[in-house]
């Protein structure tokens, strides 16, 4: 499996008290790895029988860093050092007053300079599945570099999916030329929201089902009430979430993704998947950060 996406440092700032402007409010503050790709190929990794390969840009300063952490999840780094731009930064603010919902600050940094002199078919030797970063379609570079990986993987029979990756960075581009540009993929994994807003429809599982008249499958997470999958038009699937107690909710998306391609690669149904991603999706909600926490880590249960 191939993830074209990006590696960004997260900054994580969790409070449990409302923000005070112009002053002091506490928080617990850490420095991590992150990006939605690459948390996406980090939850597949975890799973130990799936090769997970990462192509993105960083900024030089940081790339051994993210290199070593990369390698640490036992993901293949294919990280293009750039000596322009800095590596992506988010910073994410996490408020423990409402289930650790997050917020998130994003300079995309070098995440968006991958250019299509970074990519190369050759990157598809040995590979069933490549998954594209929603945020590589939001600037020109990248965009024609995500473009360049989805024809080369067709002309592959390679199967490939998206991830929408953010409603704020969809509207301000634009949901037609989103949804033109990601014409043809394989597999869509928008959350309730994103669904809602490509689609135009109220109801989640409304918009899931229209959009899986466009595209092969989409899997529609929503948090703590789970996932449900849509092909041609109709609900195949739908699978609760493990409750769980959250501590942070950044990345759970990702790790979603991640579980549920990894569970296809390796032979699951469409249901089997769904609830392996929202597995993944629980776990991911139990420790701070986009990446997975310790193998063996068991998650707090929920009330």
């Amino acid at each position: 499996m191939l993830v074209v996406g990006d590696v960004v440092t997260d900054v994580v700032a969790r409070y449990d008290e409302p923000l005070a402007a112009g002053t002091d409010t506490a928080a617990r503050i850490r420095i991590l790895p992150g990006g939605a790709g690459s948390n996406v190929a980090c939850w597949a990794a975890r799973t130990g029988r799936v090769d997970v390969r990462v192509l993105a840009r960083v900024g030089a300063d940081q790339a051994s860093w993210h290199e070593a952490a990369l390698r640490r999840a036992g993901v293949r780094p294919l990280l293009v050092r750039d000596e322009e731009a800095p590596t992506g930064t988010v910073v994410a603010l996490v408020d423990g007053r409402v289930g650790a919902e997050r917020t998130f600050l994003t300079d995309s940094g070098a995440v968006v300079r991958l250019s299509p002199a970074d990519w190369s078919p050759r990157l598809l030797d040995g590979v069933a599945h490549l998954h594209l970063s929603g945020y590589l379609f939001f600037a020109e570079t990248s965009r024609r570099t995500a473009r360049l990986a989805m024809a080369a993987a067709r002309e592959r029979g390679v199967a490939v999916s998206v991830d929408p990756a953010s409603t704020g960075f969809v509207a301000g581009w634009g949901v037609d030329r989103f949804l033109a540009a990601v014409a043809g993929v394989d597999v869509l994994f928008p959350n309730a929201d994103e669904a809602v807003l490509l689609a135009g429809l109220p109801d989640p599982e409304a918009a899931a089902a229209a959009l899986s008249r466009r595209y092969g499958l989409v899997a529609v997470t929503s948090g703590a009430a789970g996932a449900l999958v849509a092909r041609a038009g109709a609900s195949v699937a739908r699978v609760p979430a493990p409750r769980v107690r959250p501590v942070d909710t950044t990345g759970a998306g990702d790790a979603f993704t991640g579980g549920f391609l990894a569970a296809r690669l390796t032979g699951a149904s469409v249901a089997e998947a769904a609830e392996a991603g929202c597995r993944a999706g629980a776990e991911a909600v139990t420790t701070v950060g986009g990446r997975p926490g310790p193998p063996g880590r068991v998650p707090v249960p929920g009330p």
